[in-house]
C-alpha cells in the first residue's frame, strides 16, 4: 500500500527522491487498483453490520433473504479471501522492492523498519478510531515477521510460504472443525473435545456480541464508540493479529517476494504457461469452492459451520486461486492499463493507501449512528449503491489528483514520516 510498491529498484541519487512514471512496475500498481476496488464488495457489509455479517447472513436484519443468500454464495465462491490474499502478495512485493531501492540508493534497512512502524501506528488509529475491520496493523506485524525471510532465494520462499501457508488452513480448520462436530451432534461420549452445550453457548455469544456491537455503533457517540472498542476488542487484538499473522498473512508475504523476484511482474516469465496455470489455479479453485458454499446453504447456514466453510475449510482453495488471480491480472495489465477505465485502475492502484482509509472514513460516515445513522439496517441489495459510490469516486479522484501530485495524501504523509523529513508533494 505505499508508493515503493509499484517502483523498480533503479537507483537515484538519494534513497528518499521519487522516481519517474517509466521506472513504475505498471502490473503491480494495476492489480493493487482492482483489489482496492474489489475488497469493497465484501467489506461492505462489515462496514453496515456487526463483523458477525461478514460471513454469516442470517446475522442481517430479520435474517437473510434470497438475495442475501444467493450474493454470499457468489462472494464466498470468487471474492472472500482471494482480494485479500492477492493485497497481502502485492504487500510482500513491496517489502523486497522497498529494500532493493533503498540499498540501491545507498539507504539503510532501517527505512523499511520505521516504515512498517509508522504502517502500524495508521493501523491502531484505523481499528479504533474509525472501523476494526482494518488490516494495516497486521500486515505491520507480519511484515516485521517477514524481513527476517527477505535474503531467502525465491524458490526457498515459494516453497516454504506454500507449505506454510497449507499448514496454517489445516491449523484453523482443526481449530474451529471440533466446534462443528460438536454443534451438530446434540449427545456425543463423553469425553469430548468441545461438548454440544459448549458448541451451542459459543454460537450464543456470537450473536450475543453481535447484538452489542450493533447497539453500541448505533445509539452511541463517536467518543463512546472509541472506548467501547479499546475496552471490548483491544485486550484479544494482539493475539488475534499473531495468529492470523502465522496462519495466512506472513506465508503470502514470503510468496508475494518470490513471485516478484521471479519476475512475474516484470513481465520475465514464459506468458502462456503463466496464462494456462492462472486459469486453472482460478477456475478449479472455484469448481471445488462452490460445493462448499452450496453445502452450507443447503444446510441453513448453522453458524459455527458457516464460519468453519468460510474461515477453514475454504482456506485451501484461497491459495489457487489467489495465485491464478495475480498471474491473470499481471498478464492482462500492460494491455488494460492504456484504455480510459485501466489507466483510472492503475491511479487508484497508486493511491491504494488514501483509497483504502478513505473508504473506511466515508462509510463511517454512512453508517454509524452518530452520523449517517444506517447501520445494521440494511440487506445486502440496499448496500451496493454505497459500494457502486464509492467505486466511482476512486475512479474519478485518483487519476485527477495523480497528474497534479507526486503521490496520494496519505502516501505521501506515511513517505515523510518514514523519512522524517517534509518530502515535496506538488509536481
Amino acid at each position: 500500500m505505499s508508493d515503493a510498491e509499484g517502483q523498480s529498484s533503479t537507483p537515484n541519487s538519494t534513497p528518499d527522491q521519487p522516481i519517474s512514471a517509466a521506472e513504475r512496475i505498471v502490473a503491480l500498481d494495476f492489480i493493487r487498483g482492482i483489489a482496492v476496488l474489489g475488497i469493497l464488495f465484501p467489506n461492505i457489509v462489515a462496514y453496515g453490520h456487526p463483523m458477525l455479517a461478514y460471513y454469516w447472513p442470517e446475522a442481517l436484519p430479520g435474517g437473510s433473504t434470497a438475495f442475501d443468500r444467493y450474493v454470499w454464495l457468489f462472494q464466498f465462491v470468487l471474492i472472500d479471501g482471494k482480494l485479500r490474499g492477492v493485497f497481502t502478495l502485492l504487500f510482500g512485493a513491496g517489502l523486497i522492492l522497498f529494500l532493493d531501492r533503498t540499498s540501491a540508493r545507498g539507504g539503510s534497512a532501517d527505512l523499511q523498519i520505521r516504515r512498517l512502524a509508522w504502517l502500524g501506528v495508521f493501523g491502531i488509529a484505523h481499528t479504533f478510531l474509525i472501523w476494526t475491520g482494518d488490516i494495516l496493523l497486521l500486515y505491520a506485524l507480519a511484515g516485521f515477521g517477514a524481513l527476517l525471510m527477505t535474503g531467502w532465494d525465491a524458490r526457498t520462499q515459494f516453497r516454504i510460504g506454500v507449505a506454510w501457508f497449507l499448514a496454517g488452513a489445516l491449523i484453523f480448520s482443526a481449530a474451529i472443525g471440533t466446534a462443528v462436530v460438536a454443534e451438530g451432534i446434540p449427545t456425543m461420549p463423553d469425553p469430548t473435545p468441545l461438548s454440544y452445550e459448549q458448541a451451542q453457548q459459543g454460537a450464543a455469544d456470537f450473536v450475543k456480541d453481535a447484538n452489542e456491537e450493533t447497539d453500541v455503533t448505533q445509539v452511541g457517540d463517536w467518543p463512546g464508540l472509541v472506548a467501547w472498542r479499546v475496552a471490548e476488542e483491544g485486550p484479544g487484538l494482539p493475539f488475534e493479529l499473531l495468529f492470523f499473522a502465522l496462519v495466512e498473512t506472513i506465508p503470502l508475504m514470503l510468496i508475494g517476494m518470490a513471485l516478484y523476484r521471479m519476475g512475474l511482474f516484470e513481465g520475465h516469465l514464459d506468458r502462456a504457461r503463466l496464462r494456462r496455470w492462472g486459469w486453472i489455479g482460478l477456475v478449479g479453485g472455484a469448481v471445488l469452492t462452490l460445493p462448499v458454499g452450496l453445502w452450507v446453504m443447503w444446510a441453513g447456514f448453522p453458524i459455527l459451520l458457516t464460519q468453519f466453510a468460510f474461515n477453514g475449510l475454504s482456506a485451501f482453495l484461497h491459495l489457487p486461486m489467489v495465485l491464478g488471480l495475480t498471474v491473470l491480472l499481471s498478464l492482462w495489465a500492460g494491455t488494460a492499463a492504456k484504455g480510459w477505465l485501466g489507466s483510472r485502475i492503475v491511479a487508484a492502484g497508486r493511491m491504494a493507501f488514501s483509497n483504502y482509509l478513505g473508504g473506511s472514513i466515508l462509510m463511517m460516515f454512512v453508517f454509524q449512528g452518530w452520523a449517517g445513522g444506517l447501520f445494521g439496517q440494511l440487506h445486502r441489495i440496499g448496500l451496493l449503491p454505497f459500494v457502486v459510490l464509492a467505486w466511482v469516486l476512486m475512479l474519478a479522484w485518483s487519476k485527477p489528483w495523480l497528474a497534479r501530485f507526486r503521490y496520494g495524501p496519505l502516501e505521501w504523509l506515511w513517505r515523510c514520516l518514514t523519512y522524517w523529513q517534509l518530502m515535496p508533494i506538488r509536481k
